[in-house]
C-alpha cells in the first residue's frame, strides 16, 4: 500500500524589540511525504521538506534562509524478536546575510551541508516483558566533521498496564554561524568573534521512568533525568585581562537533574486531555583556564502545560494549547502564560484548512535575553493548508 502527503505554510510577523523597530518575519514551507508497506513486517517512508524564511532587525541585520531536508526510513521485524530501524538524512541550507554596522556574519552567503544515518534495534529479550533497545547516529556537518551519538534502553513491564524503564545517551549539538562566523561590530576591529576553532557542545543524559495506564482512557508516566554537558559555548577573553577582544569558546560543563510528569486523558471518544509539569535545575561551570563569567543559567526552573483536543463534528476540529513557564531570574524575565488556539476543517478526507492563533493572552510577552537586548513575541494569526494525495 502506498501513501502520499503534501503540505504547506505561509507565515508573517512581527517580534517587537524595546526602545526599536519590529523585527518583520516572512516566509513559507512545504512538506511532502510518501509511504510504503511492503508486508505485515516491513515498511517504508520518505520526507522531502522544504522552508524559506526571511527576516529583516532594522538598522542589525536581514536575513533570507532555504533549507532543503531529504528523510528516508525503513522499519523490518527480523527473527521474530528484533524490530529494526534504519534510515538516511540530507540537509542543506542557503543563507545570505545582509550584514550592518552593528554585526556581521563573515562570509555573508554560505552554503552548508549535513548527512545523517542511523540505525536502531529493538530486542525483544522476555517478549512483552522485558526489551532492550540499541542504537546510534552518526552525522557529518561542515564544521566538525564526523559526530558519533549511541544510545540505549531497557524496559520492563512487570504487570498489565505498567512499565519501568531507563536510559543512556549521548548526544551533540554542532557548531552555527553564530559560534564560528559571527563579528560585532560589523567592521575591525572587532568587539566579539566567531571561534574558528568552536567544537560540538556534548551531553551525556541518563534518565528513569515508570509509565502506568491505569484504564482504557488514563495513562501517567513520570520521567526523571540527569544530564552532564561539556565543551558548553562560553566567551573568553583573548588578552586578559583586557575585557575586548572577546571570543566564542567551549569553556563551559554543567549538569541538569529534574522530573517531569505528564497525563493523558480522553474523557469521551471526541474529547482529548493533555497534561505536562516539568522542574529543572541547571548548574554550570568554567573549565580549567576559562574567563567566561556568564555561567548563570538561562531556563526557567518549572513549567506546566495543559492541551485540549476536541472533534466538533461535521469535519471541525478545535485544539487549545495553555502554558505556564516560570521566571528566569538572572535575565530578569518574569514568569508568564499563554494560550495557543487551532480551528480546523476538512471538508473532504484529502485536505484540511485551519486557522492558529498563537500567544492570544498578551499583546507581546518575553521568553528570554536580558532587558537591554530582549526581543518580545507578540500575538500571531495564520492560515495552513494541508492536502493529502
Amino acid at each position: 500500500m502506498n501513501q502520499l502527503a503534501l503540505q504547506g505554510d505561509l507565515y508573517g510577523g512581527k517580534i517587537a524589540q524595546p526602545s526599536a523597530s519590529d523585527i518583520a518575519v516572512s516566509g513559507g514551507n512545504m512538506v511532502g511525504g510518501w509511504s510504503h508497506v511492503f508486508s505485515a513486517t516491513s515498511e517504508a517512508r520518505l520526507q522531502l521538506y522544504y522552508d524559506r524564511t526571511h527576516r529583516d532587525i532594522p538598522g542589525t541585520f536581514a536575513e533570507g534562509l532555504d533549507t532543503y531536508d531529504v528523510d528516508f526510513q525503513h522499519q523490518s521485524v527480523l527473527a521474530r524478536r528484533h524490530d529494526v530501524v534504519w534510515g538516511l538524512g540530507y540537509r542543506l541550507i542557503n543563507d545570505r546575510v545582509g550584514n550592518s554596522a552593528v554585526l556581521a556574519f563573515l562570509p555573508s552567503h554560505v552554503r552548508r551541508r549535513w548527512y545523517t544515518g542511523f540505525v536502531q534495534d529493538e530486542i525483544a529479550l522476555m517478549p512483552n516483558r522485558l526489551h532492550l533497545t540499541l542504537g546510534a547516529k552518526v552525522e557529518h556537518n561542515d564544521y566538525t566533521g564526523y559526530e558519533v551519538q549511541p544510545s540505549g534502553r531497557v524496559s520492563w513491564t512487570p504487570d498489565r498496564g505498567g512499565a519501568l524503564w531507563a536510559a543512556v545517551s549521548r548526544a551533540v549539538r554542532a557548531p552555527s554561524r553564530i559560534d564560528r562566523e559571527l563579528f560585532a561590530p560589523g567592521q575591525p576591529p572587532y568587539f566579539l568573534e566567531g571561534g574558528p576553532s568552536f567544537r560540538s557542545e556534548e551531553l551525556l543524559a541518563y534518565e528513569l521512568g515508570y509509565r502506568l495506564q491505569a484504564q482504557d482512557r488514563l495513562r501517567v508516566s513520570l520521567a526523571t533525568f540527569y544530564n552532564r554537558y561539556d565543551n558548553l559555548r562560553s566567551v573568553e577573553m583573548v588578552n586578559p585581562p583586557a575585557p575586548s577582544p572577546i571570543i566564542l569558546a567551549n569553556g563551559l560543563k554543567g549538569k541538569s537533574y529534574g522530573a517531569e510528569l505528564a497525563a493523558d486523558y480522553r474523557l469521551t471518544n471526541a474529547w482529548r486531555l493533555r497534561g505536562g509539569y516539568t522542574e529543572m535545575r541547571v548548574r554550570t561551570a568554567a573549565k580549567p583556564g576559562s574567563t567566561d563569567t556568564t555561567r548563570a543559567s538561562s531556563d526557567p526552573d518549572r513549567q506546566l502545560s495543559l492541551r485540549s483536543s476536541l472533534d466538533l463534528g461535521a469535519q471541525l476540529k478545535l485544539d487549545a494549547d495553555a502554558r505556564y513557564v516560570g521566571e528566569i531570574k538572572n535575565q530578569q524575565v518574569p514568569a508568564y502564560g499563554e494560550l495557543d488556539l487551532r480551528v480546523a476543517w476538512q471538508p473532504v478526507a484529502a485536505l484540511e484548512l485551519s486557522l492558529v492563533g498563537q500567544s492570544l493572552l498578551h499583546r507581546r510577552h518575553a521568553e528570554f535575553s536580558a532587558p537591554a537586548s530582549r526581543h518580545e513575541i507578540e500575538r500571531g494569526v495564520y492560515g495552513r493548508v494541508e492536502w493529502h494525495f
